[in-house]
């Protein structure tokens, strides 16, 4: 939260906004993930949900989608343990997004 409080210059609505944008943009470059019919595309996907996590501070998401980017690129196949865990990642990340967020409503 430190990180994402200094990206958004500590003003509750921009995080939360940055947030919201976040949960949906790692929704739907997870189904390009999983959707991914080459490899260079997957890598793009990777790379992308990648940083889009590192700008947020989601150092989970962000770890497990340079653990797969990194083991692509070194030649090994797809894992598909790999994609899974950024699955998971993901979801926890949207739902602790989700919660923040309706707290800061109330």
């Amino acid at each position: 939260m430190d990180h994402l409080d200094q990206q958004s210059l500590g003003d509750p609505g921009l995080r939360d906004e940055v947030l919201r944008l976040y949960a949906q943009m790692s929704g739907i470059y997870l189904g390009r993930i999983e959707e991914s019919t080459s490899i260079p595309l997957l890598l793009e996907h990777l790379h992308t949900l990648k940083s889009a996590a590192a700008g947020i501070g989601a150092w989970g998401v962000r770890d497990l989608a340079k653990r797969a980017e990194d083991a692509l690129r070194s030649g090994a196949p797809v894992n598909p343990e790999h994609i899974q865990d950024i699955a998971a990642a993901v979801a926890n990340c949207q739902a602790f997004i989700a919660e923040l967020v309706s707290a800061d409503e109330a």
